[in-house]
């Protein structure tokens, strides 16, 4: 799905609103499995996948055309880079709460396998 955008400015306002949106939800994803909630990291998965795949498509053709955001204004241009900015940084965090989540439950799988390996040999 692709935004449907009047011109330049629009098109540059739609991405804002785009990717401060994903920014949010991708943050709240962050705090559920930094809290160590990963069931309240699914709460908004339907959306935060269909706002990925959306930014995903607009980032491709933007890249591919940057005239497309060209003529809007500078200040609303530099809007964008700000929210892509926070989008950048709000990922990495999310990479390291699930690379911390990853490795709890690494740890978790071992000791069990581990006492249940203990068990059958003394048992």
């Amino acid at each position: 799905m692709a935004l449907s955008a009047l011109d330049a400015a629009d098109r540059v306002e739609q991405l804002i609103i785009l990717t401060e949106r994903l920014t949010e939800l991708v943050a709240l994803e962050a705090q559920a499995f930094e809290q160590q909630r990963p069931q309240e990291a699914m709460v908004h998965i339907e959306e935060t996948s269909r706002l990925a795949n959306i930014y995903r498509h607009e980032s491709a053709r933007v890249r591919a055309n940057p005239a497309m955001v060209a003529a809007a204004p500078v200040a609303q241009r530099t809007r964008l880079i700000r929210a892509t900015e926070a989008f950048d940084s709000v990922l990495a965090r999310q990479g390291r709460a699930l690379d911390a989540a990853r490795t709890v439950t690494e740890g978790l799988v071992k000791t069990i396998a581990n006492e249940v390996a203990a068990q059958r040999t003394t048992g």
